[in-house]
């Protein structure tokens, strides 16, 4: 037999997969589809189940909320197609204003030293770029593992990447500011970026909409060009100071 339900709380690609994965697991459920744009989730089961068992599912996450469909929900605009309608500026000004931030305070770093050397600069802004990347992914870090999971090659496999990874963006900042064995410290940013912007060029080319994972479960930002543009600096910029070290 199959059913249909109402889903609210569901705002992107991410949202979706994890409510699709919690209902599966209810014993007697043979599939589950979901319809995003509607709000909905068509379930296939071997034998009635009560609503309120289809309802516990969801109870480790309240912003989900499963009711029968009586009335019919008509429409249900999703968060990622409200930013669609949103300016480009106005979509990614959080990321706009944290590399602006970034890239003023490391210039104003050289002029206070009196002089301009471009390996310095590179060093204290990939420390910026960590520090304050890792600051919004802590806020909430179970969130951000969810939301990477959605896309990271990695943390597909195992949820627990996205920990390690979250951590290790916070090492790689102190040991940038510190000047930590600047060869190693390089070289695991170069290896960890170069596996993380895997992930993000497959969403983009195959045109996922999904949330972002960059800033953690913050801010509602698309997966976009932005998000390889920000894992290709560091790739970029570490590769630079590999070459001029060795």
């Amino acid at each position: 037999m199959t059913h249909t339900y109402n889903i609210s709380g569901m705002t992107c690609g991410g949202c979706q997969a994890k409510v699709q994965g919690f209902l599966s697991k209810v014993p007697g459920v043979k599939n589950v589809r979901i319809d995003l744009a509607k709000g909905e989730a068509i379930i296939d089961m071997d034998k009635h189940i009560a609503t309120e068992d289809l309802k516990a599912s969801l109870n480790d996450y309240p912003k989900y909320q499963l009711s029968e469909t009586h009335p019919p929900i008509h429409t249900v605009v999703s968060a990622i197609e409200k930013e669609e309608g949103r300016s480009w500026i106005a979509t990614y000004k959080p990321i706009l204003l944290i590399f602006g931030y970034i890239t003023g305070v490391t210039f104003l770093t050289e002029y206070i030293h009196g002089d301009f050397i471009w390996m310095r600069w590179m060093g204290h802004f990939m420390a910026g770029f960590f520090l304050v990347f890792s600051f919004f992914k802590l806020l909430n870090l179970k969130g951000f593992v969810e939301s990477y999971s959605m896309y990271d090659i990695v943390a597909k496999k195992w949820n627990g990447w996205g920990y390690v990874y979250a951590f290790t963006e916070l090492a790689l900042g102190i040991a940038f500011l510190v000047g930590f064995n600047p060869i190693l410290t390089n070289s695991v940013t170069f290896v960890v970026m170069t596996v993380s912007i895997i992930g993000v060029l497959q969403s983009v080319l195959n045109k996922r909409k999904i949330k972002c994972a960059c800033l953690g479960d913050v801010f509602n930002l698309p997966m976009s060009t932005i998000t390889i543009i920000e894992d290709a600096l560091m790739i970029g910029m570490s590769a630079i100071m590999l070459v001029t070290m060795l």
